[in-house]
């Protein structure tokens, strides 16, 4: 049995090790994480979880955990930002509101998956322009959803959470270990 991180985030890498979770290898899956047309965040961030856990190659004892995080402003899905210019747009719609980040958490080993998505408030506080711009010069919006990450120097942008931090940061433990446990993959020392 070989367990297999469907990520190339290095946060998701991270996070597992916190729970002595380490892969055996990583493989990234490349699939089109185009929302279809009228697509709701929750359902789009579990569709895009279970689909990035199909597309990774894995023998049938293997262990396969892929996740996708989404921040949803309403039903607007914000997504990873193209560019600076489309980062500052994120950030100035999220600027002073209340928002949700969804991440949904899918593991496959052999024809089952296991499924879980978490969703999280998180409030920005309103931003002035000084502050949007040191931010954005700092390049950590990034290949991150809604253009910032909780973990890095925008945590002084984001003044109260209600939910998971870590499902915002990219990768809910409590849930993720819940899932790995189901799947038969021993956590700290489980069946050793």
């Amino acid at each position: 049995m070989k367990f297999i991180l469907g990520s190339g985030s290095p946060r998701r890498k991270d996070l597992l090790a916190q729970i002595g979770v380490y892969a055996d290898e990583i493989r990234a899956p490349d699939i089109d994480e185009t929302p279809i047309k009228a697509e709701l965040p929750r359902p789009y961030c579990a569709r895009i979880a279970r689909e990035k856990v199909a597309a990774v190659e894995a023998d049938a004892d293997d262990i396969v955990l892929c996740a996708d995080t989404t921040v949803a402003l309403g039903r607007r899905i914000l997504g990873k930002p193209a560019d600076r210019a489309e980062a500052e747009q994120f950030l100035r719609a999220l600027s002073g509101r209340r928002h949700k980040v969804i991440t949904a958490v899918a593991v496959k080993r052999g024809d089952k998956m296991w499924e879980r998505d978490v969703m999280s408030t998180v409030r920005m506080k309103n931003l002035s322009e000084e502050e949007l711009t040191a931010y954005l010069d700092t390049g950590d919006w990034e290949g991150k959803a809604g253009g910032y990450g909780i973990q890095g120097p925008a945590g002084v942008l984001i003044p109260w959470i209600s939910g998971s931090f870590t499902g915002i940061v990219g990768l809910p433990l409590s849930e993720t270990a819940n899932l790995l446990r189901a799947s038969g993959y021993p956590l700290y020392g489980e069946g050793s």
